[in-house]
C-alpha cells in the first residue's frame, strides 16, 4: 500500500502479492507485508529482533498521529458524511450499473478519464453496511484520518469511472456493482461477485500532504519488514542495484 512516491517497486508488489495470498488463512495484519528476503523465504521467528519491532512501531504511531494532525481539517469536512453509511439491496446494485452522487463539491481541477494523479480519502462498505476498508483510524469510531490511497497504484474500474468528472476536494458516493469491483477474483464482503460502495474525497497529490503520505507509507512498511526480520533498508538497497 520506490516508498518516496507513495509507489510500491514492481518487486515489492509481487512480493505484497504472495503475502496477502498467504495470510488470508492467518490473523497475522490486516495488510499485506514483505516475507521474502533476496529470494530466500527461509525467515523464521527467530530472526525477528523485538527492540526493532518496538522501535519502528512507535516511529510509525508518532507519523500516524503527525499525519492525523496535518488531515485533521479534511477528516473534518468528509466526517460529516459518514451518516451516509446504509445498508443497501445487492441486486440492485449489480443490476443499475455504476451509481454516483456528489455530497459537496470541489473547487479544485476536474478529473478526467484516466486521471490518476490524486491523494484520496475514502471508506468502502458493503450491502450489510459493514465497513471493509477505509482512510479511518477505526472504523467504528473514526476520529482521524490514518492512511490515504495514492490512485497511481491502480484502482478497480468501477472506481476509476466513478471518480470522473469530480473536482479535488469534493465528496462523492459511489455504488459499483460486482462486474466492476472484484468480480469473481476475490472474496469481500463475505462472498464473490459483490457489490461495492465508496465515499471518496479526492485530494491534490502535492506537498505537504505528498510528503507526510509517503513518509507514512515507508513508517509503515519498515514495521512490517521488522514483523519478519528483514532489514529494511537492506531492501531497497537491493532493490537500487537491480
Amino acid at each position: 500500500m520506490d516508498q518516496k512516491e507513495l509507489k510500491t517497486s514492481p518487486k515489492q508488489r509481487v512480493i505484497i502479492l504472495i503475502i496477502a495470498i498467504i495470510m488470508l488463512g492467518s490473523i497475522i495484519a490486516s495488510y499485506a507485508a514483505i516475507i521474502l528476503n533476496g529470494g530466500n523465504s527461509n525467515n523464521t521467528d527467530s530472526q525477528v529482533d523485538p527492540a526493532k519491532v518496538a522501535e519502528y512501531e512507535e516511529a510509525y504511531n508518532k507519523k500516524v498521529e503527525e499525519f492525523s494532525e496535518a488531515t485533521k481539517s479534511d477528516f473534518d469536512k468528509f466526517i460529516a458524511y459518514k451518516g451516509e453509511i446504509k445498508a443497501y439491496n445487492e441486486t440492485s446494485a449489480n443490476e443499475n450499473g455504476i451509481k454516483t452522487r456528489d455530497l459537496k463539491q470541489g473547487s479544485g481541477r476536474t478529473l478526467s478519464e484516466d486521471d490518476s494523479n490524486y491523494l484520496a480519502y475514502y471508506v468502502g462498505w458493503c450491502a450489510d453496511e459493514s465497513i471493509f476498508d477505509s482512510s479511518f483510524d477505526n472504523n467504528d469510531n473514526p476520529t482521524a484520518f490514518a492512511k490515504i490511497l495514492d490512485a497511481s497504484l491502480g484502482m478497480i474500474e468501477g472506481w476509476n469511472i466513478g471518480v470522473e468528472g469530480m473536482k479535488l476536494g469534493g465528496i462523492r458516493e459511489i455504488t459499483i456493482p460486482e462486474e466492476l469491483a472484484y468480480s469473481d477474483s476475490m472474496e469481500i464482503c463475505g462472498g464473490l461477485n459483490k457489490p461495492l460502495k465508496f465515499i471518496v474525497m479526492p485530494v491534490a497529490n502535492e506537498d505537504p500532504l505528498k510528503t507526510l503520505a509517503s513518509e507514512l507509507d515507508e513508517a509503515y512498511m519498515r514495521l512490517q519488514y521488522a514483523h519478519y526480520g528483514i532489514d529494511y533498508n537492506e531492501m531497497q538497497g537491493e532493490e537500487a542495484e537491480e
